[in-house]
């Protein structure tokens, strides 16, 4: 088979969405990893007797990042919903397209769930200064992270190492 999609790789059509298909599901199961330690703690506090304390700020913080927490959880699932409904039936580049979008929402909907979370602790821990503080930081490091670092290392016009990846010697 001749290389199609002039990336190195000799695969249909389907075979390329196969593959980004499964790629896709293994990116999922991180980010609902994410989401259940996020939302499981969310949940958690509720019970503490703490709760309690929390002031109008603090509470209506907390309900935003329940209500984000379960957005994350309807996007994530979202893509295998969206498998199962057109399974067989010729859709799959459709399926990965679609897919991939969804996990980008669901990672934008994790970052600031991580971030709200980091500022709600930091808040009711430390203080209002610290927990804006905090959720600044914390957008920072997300768009850092995510954004500004993949554009540094994967520059325009670099190429990948002839070595392949991990080979350092």
């Amino acid at each position: 088979m001749t290389d199609l999609n002039g990336d190195g790789r000799s695969e249909s059509t389907n075979e390329r969405a196969d593959r980004n298909w499964n790629e896709i599901l293994q990116e999922l199961r991180v980010a609902q990893t994410g989401t259940q330690i996020l939302g499981g703690f969310l949940l958690a506090l509720a019970f503490q007797p703490r709760f309690q304390d929390l002031d109008r700020f603090q509470l209506t913080l907390y309900l935003v990042l329940v209500a984000l927490a379960g957005i994350a959880a309807v996007l994530g699932l979202a893509p295998v919903t969206l498998h199962r409904t057109f399974f067989g039936k010729g859709r799959k580049p459709d399926i990965v397209r679609l897919g991939g979008r969804l996990l980008s929402a669901d990672l934008v909907v994790l970052a600031l769930l991580a971030a709200g979370v980091t500022a709600l602790v930091f808040d009711f821990a430390v203080g209002r200064s610290a927990g804006l503080i905090t959720l600044a930081i914390g957008g920072v490091v997300v768009v850092g992270v995510w954004a500004v670092l993949p554009r540094l290392a994967f520059r325009r016009g670099s190429t990948p190492d002839p070595r392949g990846p991990g080979d350092d010697g």
